[in-house]
């Protein structure tokens, strides 16, 4: 038994190395790239290390484009959606989860049903909405619809509010506690796990987004580095090193967040699936 289950555990971890090397290869190509020179990117060799490691394609990239402004303008909409995701969502999947009202359950499905309707799809009719209330060209359109909830992130905490006892709550009520009181004083405090994947899956979500920004920013100041990014690539399309450079910076937090948050965002995922 014992020489089966080192068998069996040397197999399995043999396929998560060789699985993990499809993600690590290209990640690691573009690291090289971005220190390699350009001449030096698309030779018939296939060249792993660069002869010189030239560092300073990251400053000559940053200097092209305004960098730390769009990196501050992306981080604002990141904060201010994480902000506005976890406190609307998580109020709704309160009222959905620990509130028994009528026509709950019958609510809670077409709230489901949004979630078939393709962004494509709504896309033109909230472009004319943002348009009539006069946001095109500022940061509102990216950030207000986070505060009016996602249909998948309220799925989500309802299922690990539903696994939390309703001892709780009742006990709260009988000590004269609120709604309100209990949804801030004891769910938030046990549904960090769910609350932090909800923010982790809302800054991603974010910072990686080209399409919002590039549809409702018309100010070259309020870019953020997704379509700065496109901006390099439009005005510098032949010096591919930088544009590497530029990459690497912009998907290296990315990379960072998730290293340090994967086991609140592994939990958080495991545990909305108690009970539903």
């Amino acid at each position: 038994m014992k020489t089966r289950k080192v068998t069996y555990s040397v197999l399995g971890h043999g396929m998560l190395i060789i699985m993990s090397l499809l993600f690590i290869i290209p990640f690691f190509w573009l690291v090289s790239s971005s220190l390699k020179a350009d001449q030096e990117i698309f030779t018939r060799e296939l060249r792993w290390l660069p002869s010189k490691f030239r560092w300073n394609n990251y400053r000559e990239a940053i200097e092209y484009i305004p960098f730390l402004r769009y990196l501050s303008n992306t981080l604002i909409i990141c904060f201010a959606n994480v902000i506005g995701a976890t406190l609307s969502c998580s109020l709704v999947a309160y009222g959905f989860s620990r509130i028994r009202w009528y026509g709950r359950d019958a609510m809670f499905v077409v709230l489901l049903s949004t979630m078939m309707i393709s962004g494509v799809v709504t896309m033109i009719p909230v472009f004319r909405i943002f348009r009539g209330l006069g946001w095109i060209g500022t940061f509102l359109p990216l950030i207000a619809p986070s505060f009016l909830g996602s249909a998948f992130f309220i799925f989500l905490l309802r299922q690990f509010f539903m696994g939390i006892p309703l001892e709780l709550s009742e006990a709260a009520i009988i000590d004269g506690c609120s709604e309100l009181g209990i949804y801030a004083r004891i769910i938030l405090p046990l549904a960090k796990p769910a609350l932090l994947t909800v923010a982790l899956f809302t800054f991603l979500g974010h910072w990686n987004d080209f399409m919002g920004p590039l549809i409702y920013l018309t100010d070259n100041s309020k870019y953020t580095l997704a379509v700065g990014l496109q901006q390099f690539l439009g005005q510098h399309d032949a010096e591919w090193s930088k544009l590497m450079a530029l990459s690497t910076l912009l998907i290296l937090p990315v990379i960072v967040l998730f290293f340090f948050t994967q086991k609140t965002f592994v939990k958080g995922i495991a545990l909305t699936g108690i009970k539903g």
